[in-house]
């Protein structure tokens, strides 16, 4: 019986061991390894013949059952859980690129992501180019002999610049691979295999725990671009999760759905509030009719994120004086938390990216990022106003 993705965020549909004692939460297995009651099974799951588990690198009972929610939720075969997002990142890129291999990425890419692109470069000769994943002849134009992978980031952190994944799919099933971060959009909001992707990748630490208290990361696909990634990336580099972090988790995704509703209506409502006022010179939101990718936002997403970008009047200055006179909503990186967190891209985020990329990409010293919680959107916007009127003094 197919169920509702409501219902498959807490139920599942993979199938998954019962617990003996029929505790209805999964248990966490915090053990480094697995006894073997015959030396034969023990050669048997060395040996691939027997699912069972041997150590928790390898793979773990309560991280299994985190993996397998994970990859109903995407529409995958299989999901692998990393240390974090940037190692789920890192495991893509080195299990599918080697010395001399090309990789084409959203420009406006993720700092973090940048910086372990150009690492890449440097020490690994991978080289990556930059390029606007909707502009279809730009694209192909960047493509070489060497090309192997499209990393596609949409939207955009922090522009909210989207991209059309199944536009991009057409170019990318003829040669290359095609990965991409879904982190903004989650599951609820944006499914990237059912467009054409080839590989899913989330930092879990944001909308997938939603509380605040997990670094972790995911990627989901089918079978032929999984085995690499799970044989190479996940049990020879290490970077795997704990049975305690895949239990938070698996607690944040039984309220994924209802989470994400109330992020996406509280953010509607401050985008609407931004956009009118007159210290605010431009807001960056997919679910804004005057918003430059809105048409695509509303094909290609289930509702809009709670994820705002918007330009101050000013620039550093006006920016800074803004955030240090917030009074409830934290000064903070990360997103996809119960509470709302804002943050200053070009200092913080993006400070790693050089200044003049910075610039090409729209990330200035007036542009602010807002990830909006939970919190009653009233609080939020009169936090938000009273601040705003610190630049009018």
């Amino acid at each position: 019986m197919s169920k509702r993705k409501e219902t498959e965020y807490i139920h599942g549909s993979h199938h998954t061991t019962k617990d003996q004692y029929g505790s209805l939460t999964p248990p966490i297995y915090q053990t480094s390894t697995f006894s073997f009651e015959r030396a034969e099974i023990g050669e048997d799951r060395f040996a691939g013949n027997d699912p069972g588990f041997v150590y928790s690198r390898m793979g773990n009972p309560t991280v299994k059952v985190f993996e397998d929610r994970m990859a109903t939720a995407e529409g995958a075969d299989q999901a692998l859980a990393f240390g974090s997002g940037m190692g789920a990142i890192a495991a893509v890129l080195l299990s599918h690129l080697k010395s001399g291999e090309h990789v084409i990425v959203s420009d406006g890419i993720y700092g973090a992501t940048y910086r372990l692109l150009e690492e890449f470069s440097s020490r690994y000769n991978i080289a990556s180019s930059y390029v606007d994943m909707n502009d279809q002849k730009a694209l192909v134009e960047t493509i070489t002999p060497n090309s192997k992978m499209l990393f596609v980031e949409t939207p955009i952190n922090p522009t909210m610049k989207m991209t059309d994944i199944r536009a991009v799919a057409e170019i990318a099933k003829k040669h290359l691979l095609l990965a991409v971060d879904n982190t903004f959009a989650t599951p609820y909001l944006q499914r990237p295999l059912k467009l054409g992707a080839h590989l899913v990748v989330h930092s879990a630490t944001k909308y997938i725990s939603g509380h605040g208290d997990v670094i972790a990361g995911v990627v989901a696909g089918n079978i032929p671009v999984m085995k690499d990634i799970h044989s190479y990336a996940q049990k020879n580099l290490g970077a795997v999760l704990g049975p305690f972090d895949a239990w938070l988790l698996l607690r944040g995704m039984k309220t994924l759905a209802v989470r994400m509703d109330r992020h996406c209506s509280n953010a509607k409502k401050i985008a609407d509030r931004l956009q009118t006022h007159p210290s605010v010179d431009r807001v960056l939101y997919p679910g804004n009719p005057q918003f430059t990718d809105y048409d695509l936002a509303k094909k290609q997403m289930h509702k809009s994120g709670a994820m705002i970008s918007f330009y101050l009047n000013g620039g550093k200055d006006e920016a800074f004086t803004f955030l240090n006179h917030l009074k409830m909503i934290p000064l903070a990186v990360s997103l996809g938390d119960a509470e709302t967190l804002i943050e200053h891209p070009a200092s913080m985020t993006h400070a790693s990216i050089p200044a003049g990329v910075r610039q090409e990409m729209g990330i200035t010293d007036n542009l602010i990022r807002l990830s909006v919680g939970l919190e009653h959107y009233v609080d939020i916007w009169n936090d938000i106003k009273q601040a705003l009127k610190r630049l009018d003094l």
